[in-house]
């Protein structure tokens, strides 16, 4: 008798244990209670950033292109990039519709930084660096050329060509003097 009594515990125990693995098994498939849902990453846009000699036009090599996320007015840290023998560099991490200061520092040029709105899914930012200018005096005159100018500057592949402020004159032959 006693056998006969742990024979039917042991049956009911292995059909409580099928019931209770199947239960387990059916939640493992409804995904709505279980943990976090997966959010996909948001697009990203691929940026190529070329830097150039802006007097001879010659690409410049491992300058350091400095990325800055910035959330509002704040950095959100930094991606440092060197340029290749082209003077590029590729980045695809930057998620469109986020601002990011790019900063280029190269040996010998002056350092170069602005801001970027990443709004396209690829974007080429050509950046022109200047050596050094000298350094300004109160002792020394100086012209408005060189007091404004000698800041390094920025193309857009992208954009039309930008028209000169004051189109050049046509000028009409003067007429040759008469001899008297």
């Amino acid at each position: 008798m006693l056998r006969r009594s742990f024979l039917t515990f042991a049956v009911c125990l292995a059909g409580f244990g099928l019931v209770v693995s199947s239960l387990s098994a059916s939640a493992q498939d409804d995904s709505n209670k279980r943990g976090r849902k997966y959010k996909a990453p948001p697009p990203t846009a691929r940026i190529e950033v070329t830097i150039l000699n802006d007097v001879t036009g010659k690409p410049i090599e491992n300058s350091a292109v400095v990325f800055h996320p910035m959330a509002g007015e704040k950095d959100e840290g930094n991606m440092e990039l060197k340029t290749n023998e082209d003077g590029k560099t590729i980045i695809d991490v930057i998620p469109i519709g986020d601002t990011v200061r790019l900063q280029v520092v190269a040996h010998g040029f002056q350092t170069f930084g602005q801001d970027y709105k990443i709004d396209k899914p690829e974007m080429g930012i050509e950046v022109r660096l200047l050596r050094p200018g000298a350094q300004y005096s109160i002792y020394k005159k100086q012209s408005t050329a060189e007091r404004n100018g000698g800041k390094s500057t920025v193309t857009d592949p992208g954009a039309a060509p930008a028209k000169p402020a004051n189109p050049p004159a046509t000028a009409t032959p003067a007429p040759a003097p008469q001899p008297q």
